[in-house]
């Protein structure tokens, strides 16, 4: 498609989105009156209107019913996490069985490695990537210290070439060949935070494989945004947040998948609780754990209902449009924004970086943007006039237009607010 830098071009495509009407399922905040742009959905979604309601509920059940909501209410709590599966297996390419939500994303990256980073012997390294988010960072650093090892010798970081913003996937799979028997687990982020880049999971989850190791992922930045296949790649266990694509809350559960080969192995050690022992024997009281048939083992308190309930309201929505209809939105969004950029950076005297790949099958919904010659009071100006947006030092911003509720019409005067913020600077 031929795009253009006008209003009533980026009307038109609203007016041709299927999705537009989603839109207005959202809660805006507003700057000087305005709805703003909002470019943050890879760091908070915004609120959906029905997430109330969904909570109201639990709240009047808890209200009316007091202790007996358990199992009385309209969805009763003790088994309130169950209606994720289904509706999350499609989004992250799973059989329902693998798929659970418990608790938030570190606490459960470090559960699952209970499961999954077992070293003994020479394999004891993890390959991540270099500069991951600081929480995995902090995460992998005290796991391999928690089993006696050196981080600085037990973490391996696949670098990017100098020079380049992005990693090759020949390099990953080149370290991982190289630490071979060494290497125990394989844990990298699916969306890199900072630049956009989505990884190639197939090749990298198979390569590590080849060399005997565990591979999983952070799929904080990718759930929701890009297209999953976990099951089909044989990724071992993944695990993500819901508060930024999946629009759940701030701080809300994390969803988790443990494949469904590593289901009732006796041999895979994990941290046990009463929610992860047979639904059916849970209330008699055993003394005996009796792990459930299904990644519902790996569960360990009762579910927080009212926090569950706006990330149930925001996956009603998912399930409705599906993930090919938003990625197939994504792709055009961001591929306008993209356009937009380019458009702008011909009228102001600055230079506009794109370090997310142009290819759309190695980016997401996320343009990281390196501002050259422009410092912070760029990133100032645009919250002051309401674009919502991420600032990263030294001079990077991120934009992810999220599918469910930017318009195009965002992208075309995201780029008038950033010439006039650009050209109104004193010289």
């Amino acid at each position: 498609m031929k795009f253009e830098n006008s209003r009533e071009f980026a009307q038109k495509l609203d007016s041709e989105d299927a999705l537009a009407p989603y839109r207005e399922q959202f809660i805006f905040p507003k700057v000087r009156g305005k709805k703003v742009i909002y470019f943050v959905g890879n760091s908070l979604g915004l609120q959906p209107k029905s997430a109330k309601k969904y909570v109201d509920e639990i709240m009047n059940d808890w209200a009316e019913l007091g202790v007996e909501g358990h199992f009385h209410a309209e969805k009763p709590w003790w088994d309130y996490h169950e209606r994720f599966a289904p509706k999350l297996a499609k989004i992250v390419g799973a059989n329902p069985e693998e798929v659970t939500v418990m608790n938030t994303l570190t606490v459960n990256l470090h559960l699952l490695m209970v499961s999954f980073y077992r070293p003994s012997g020479k394999r004891f390294k993890i390959i991540c990537e270099e500069k991951a988010f600081p929480s995995d960072q902090y995460m992998l650093a005290s796991q391999v210290r928690f089993h006696g090892y050196d981080p600085d010798e037990a973490i391996v970081e696949i670098k990017k070439r100098e020079g380049e913003n992005n990693f090759r996937t020949e390099d990953i799979l080149a370290k991982i060949d190289e630490v071979g028997e060494k290497c125990a687990l394989v844990l990298i982020g699916g969306v890199n935070y900072y630049t956009g880049q989505v990884f190639n999971m197939q090749k990298i989850t198979r390569a590590g494989h080849e060399v005997g190791a565990f591979v999983g992922w952070d799929l904080a930045h990718a759930a929701g945004n890009i297209e999953l296949k976990l099951s089909d790649w044989n990724v071992d266990f993944a695990a993500w947040c819901s508060y930024k694509y999946m629009n759940s809350g701030p701080g809300n559960a994390s969803g988790v998948f443990i494949n469904k080969k590593y289901h009732n192995r006796k041999d895979i050690p994990r941290f046990e609780g009463w929610w992860g022992h047979n639904k059916a024997r849970r209330f008699l009281m055993e003394p005996e754990f009796q792990p459930e048939p299904d990644a519902n083992a790996w569960q360990i308190s009762n579910a927080p209902v009212l926090a569950l309930g706006p990330y149930l309201a925001s996956l009603e929505m998912f399930d409705e449009v599906g993930m090919p209809a938003l990625i197939e939105k994504r792709n055009k969004i961001v591929a306008y924004l993209e356009y937009i950029l380019h458009e702008i950076d011909k009228e102001v005297e600055s230079t506009f970086e794109i370090i997310t790949p142009e290819n759309p099958k190695e980016r997401g919904t996320q343009l990281s943007v390196f501002l050259h010659g422009e410092g912070k009071e760029i990133f100032r100006y645009l919250m002051d006039h309401g674009v919502i947006t991420d600032w990263r030092e030294p001079n990077v911003i991120r934009l992810a237009p999220a599918a469910f509720y930017c318009s195009f019409e965002d992208m075309y005067e995201f780029g008038q607010i950033l010439k006039n913020g650009i050209l109104s600077k004193p010289k």
